[in-house]
């Protein structure tokens, strides 16, 4: 039982951590999946990484990302609101195939290794 609890608070810390370090990835894969605004960002992140995102966080790197190409926004009025809607550019999907492709092997190389 100990040996459970102690994985399962490690899976814990690791993904905390994955969220924070490889934020910016995340982000594409939220909005690769569908387009999507800030807040929505953050509770998909809180979901599904148990990490509480704050906006001084998100949407300079939001900014950051559009500046890059790696995502475009447009201004959509949705039940009354303004907001600004992400998705994912060519760019961005490139880079997260990429991504995705440098884990896998990563993954790989690991599994080859004992305990």
């Amino acid at each position: 039982m100990k040996d459970e609890e102690s994985n399962a608070e490690f899976n814990n810390e690791l993904t905390r951590r994955f969220a924070k370090g490889f934020l910016d990835m995340l982000i594409l894969q939220f909005v690769e999946a569908e387009p999507t605004w800030g807040y929505d960002i953050i509770k998909k992140t809180e979901m599904s990484y148990k990490v509480k995102l704050r906006h001084g966080a998100l949407y300079p790197m939001l900014n950051k990302l559009e500046a890059k190409g790696l995502v475009k926004s447009r201004r959509e009025l949705q039940k009354g609101r303004a907001r600004k809607i992400y998705e994912i550019t060519e760019d961005g999907k490139q880079l997260l195939y990429a991504y995705n492709d440098f884990l896998r092997a990563q993954t790989r190389k690991s599994s080859g290794t004992s305990r």
